[in-house]
């Protein structure tokens, strides 16, 4: 057996302590106030021992709260500076560790999967694991013929877990609410527990990163570490080293911000023009930033030689022909301000349901400062900015919010969204300046005026 707590009722305990311990925290602030303190700073102290718990409580039963966890991290920017302190050391923690499986747990699962003889398929194994993800862990190793490799070993147990988690979170999501600021916390759950089948299939997994190893095995940008052997619980590929993007994030330079950032946005718009795929897991535990293979990381602009790695193909979206022009199509037309083209692009999409009627210029307005970094030649995403959309579009009396609570998200962009947003979270967390427009006219269908005109008379082609 594993040690994540083993009993449903130990679980479920654990998590139904939380709203609990928001209320005990409440009265605790009453009391507070009469004691003199004011609103904000009793407010502060709240928000900080309400974060305090909560993470330590998911990072305790990792599982599906750990992994709801890591959803949360990338609305950190989104947070008012005076209590994102607190959310984001306990994040950043929770990104890149949790408690370790013990050793013969680990051997046990091995032992069953590779074969009583596994010891021999390796020249050394680190029993102390490397990394802890929502449903597995991490152990550094050399395979047999001497590549050093990741071994990544489910949690025995794993899926009755994320399920049971995420059922649980899923009763008191309205009480998480207030941890990012505009977004409906429930759709994110229920999206969470509809990929966990698929994020527990290493086999899946496999296929998704061989497709992205082989795709940019040459590539200058992105490095893809490859599939070496996979079994079920266990997946072994090559072992990257390099600075993980929770690090260039709490101590980076600008330079190593300004590259991580441009090579995200690259990767993010590249992979599925390239392969057909979306990797939607964008938390900065899932990247590291490494030199070059020669070690230099000093090109002509001082960071050229600074590479993406990319880890954790476990949740993907099936992107067949791309990211779909639809989006590349609005996109562009919200810039050049074509707001009745626009509006009907929406309502066809079923961004707009038909029995819902709104100002296409009213639309326009809605859309215009969310898409600003596709704007100009280059943005420099901040906190402060992600702050900005977050309580435009978050406060009830704004009407942003009484605009967007009447739009729709059709479920095949139901992903595409949480990515497109997770990953300005982390862009926004970097403080990086990224040329998105010359990713967006490389990478994406229909954003380049060209390219919308010659997919108008490719669609007209197969009418015929």
């Amino acid at each position: 057996m594993s040690d994540l707590p083993r009993k449903a009722v130990t679980r479920t305990a654990k998590l139904a302590a939380l709203p609990l311990g928001f209320a005990g925290r409440a009265t605790w602030g009453i009391g507070k106030r009469i004691g003199g303190k004011s609103a904000e700073i009793v407010g502060r102290e709240l928000q900080q021992r309400t974060a305090e718990q909560l993470f330590k409580v998911l990072g305790e039963l990792k599982g599906g709260a750990m992994k709801f966890g890591q959803a949360l991290s990338v609305f950190e920017s989104a947070l008012p500076e005076e209590v994102a302190g607190p959310y984001r050391a306990a994040l950043t923690k929770l990104q890149e560790a949790a408690p370790p499986m013990p050793t013969r747990t680990v051997h046990t699962v091995l032992e069953e999967r590779l074969g009583e003889n596994w010891h021999d398929l390796f020249v050394e194994f680190e029993d102390k694991p490397s990394a802890a993800a929502s449903i597995g862990q991490v152990h550094r190793a050399v395979w047999h013929d001497g590549r050093e490799v990741a071994v990544k070993v489910q949690y025995p147990g794993a899926g009755e877990a994320l399920l049971s988690d995420l059922n649980q979170l899923s009763r008191f999501a309205r009480l998480l609410g207030p941890l990012i600021p505009g977004m409906d916390v429930k759709p994110l759950i229920a999206e969470l527990r509809d990929r966990v089948s698929e994020e527990l299939d290493y086999g899946l997994e496999a296929q998704a990163q061989r497709a992205h190893a082989e795709e940019f095995a040459d590539d200058p940008d992105v490095l893809v570490p490859a599939v070496v052997h996979q079994c079920e619980q266990v997946l072994v590929t090559e072992w990257i080293d390099g600075i993980p993007l929770s690090e260039v994030i709490t101590d980076g330079t600008q330079e190593q911000r300004d590259r991580a950032g441009q090579l995200l946005a690259r990767f993010l718009f590249s992979g599925p023009a390239r392969t057909g795929l979306l990797h939607a897991d964008p938390h900065p535990g899932n990247f590291r930033l490494l030199p070059d293979e020669s070690g230099d990381a000093d090109g002509k602009d001082g960071m050229d030689g600074w590479r993406l790695g990319v880890l954790d193909f476990g949740t993907v979206d099936r992107l067949p022909g791309g990211l779909p022009a639809t989006i590349g199509d609005s996109l562009r037309m919200t810039l050049d301000g074509e707001a009745e083209a626009v509006y009907e692009l929406l309502c066809e999409e079923g961004f707009v349901k038909e029995s819902i009627e709104l100002d296409p210029d009213a639309v326009l307005d809605y859309l215009l400062p969310i898409i600003e970094p596709a704007k100009v030649d280059e943005f420099t995403f901040t906190r402060g900015w992600m702050r900005s959309q977050a309580a435009r579009i978050g406060d009830p009396r704004s009407p942003a919010y009484q605009l967007g609570k009447q739009l729709n998200l059709p479920p095949a962009y139901l992903l595409i969204h949480r990515v497109t947003l997770s990953t300005i979270g982390v862009l926004c967390q970097l403080g990086a300046t990224v040329r998105l427009r010359e990713e967006l006219e490389e990478w994406l269908p229909g954003f380049v005026p060209e390219d919308a005109a010659a997919l108008e008379e490719g669609e007209s082609a197969a009418e015929a």
